[in-house]
């Protein structure tokens, strides 16, 4: 697939993804939708690909949903539908069995806040601004950023914000937990990469069982959790990356992870 709303680059171990419509500061628009759904299969499909950086250009991480495409006349059953495939691309993007960074470079609103939500670590430069305005047009986010969004920081921060339809900048939104890490602007992709670099050189296989525990874990009990680890931990004791990470330790070396 030719992409033209998005770029897509292979680097040594992982990919990155870059928004690129800086005229619109990335505004999602089907298009987009479609080109970044082929480089999550990509991504998933090829084995050399072991972790994804998200990222925008110019001025915007993402600045929600492309308007110009919505119109006034718009059904509540067309809404819907567009509301349950938005979800569907988020969905891909936390079940994606490998290391999702988004480096938010700009402004994350609307949809921008709610794709980072889904990704499974945030890196925000000092410029980054994050918000959930939706209520300022007279309706909600729609794109799994409501239930994120409170699991992530807490329900009183997330009503917080989408009451208000308030905008944070960096700072606050590492107070609040919505970003991991906050790093000087011109230092965001070096930080961002030099993280994914240090998380890829670990187990893949490893690496998607912890992600699997944790996400599912938190639609378990506590106790199902833990048989839930227990059972994992048994799958990976007979994998090739758990024979060779014992053996690296012996011979006191690095592993050489094949993610098998």
């Amino acid at each position: 697939m030719e992409y033209q709303d998005i770029l897509f680059e292979v680097k040594e171990g992982y990919a990155v993804v870059t928004f690129n419509k800086p005229d619109k500061l990335n505004a999602l628009g089907e298009r987009m939708k479609a080109e970044l759904a082929d480089a999550l299969r990509v991504v998933e499909e090829d084995s050399s690909i072991r972790g994804l950086i998200i990222t925008g250009s110019g001025r915007g991480f993402m600045a929600g949903t492309d308007l110009s495409e919505l119109t006034t006349d718009r059904t509540g059953a067309e809404t819907k539908l567009m509301s349950l495939h938005g979800q569907e691309l988020m969905n891909r993007i936390e079940a994606l069995p490998k290391p999702v960074i988004a480096a938010i470079n700009g402004y994350a609103l609307g949809g921008g806040t709610e794709l980072a939500l889904a990704c499974d670590m945030r890196v925000a430069g000092e410029k980054a601004v994050f918000g959930v305005p939706e209520t300022d047009l007279g309706v909600a986010p729609c794109y799994g950023g409501t239930q994120r969004l409170a699991r992530l920081c807490g329900p009183s921060v997330a009503k917080d914000l989408l009451f208000t339809a308030r905008k944070v900048r960096a700072d606050e939104a590492y107070r609040i937990g919505l970003a991991d890490r906050v790093v000087e602007q011109d230092k965001l992709m070096e930080e961002t990469e030099a993280l994914m670099k240090t998380i890829i050189k670990n187990g893949p296989v490893a690496i998607a069982a912890c992600k699997s525990l944790v996400d599912q874990g938190l639609d378990m009990s506590f106790a199902a959790g833990l048989r839930y680890e227990a059972e994992l931990n048994g799958m990976l004791a007979d994998t090739e990356d758990s024979r060779e990470g014992l053996r690296s330790f012996f011979e006191k070396r690095p592993p050489v992870f094949q993610g098998k």
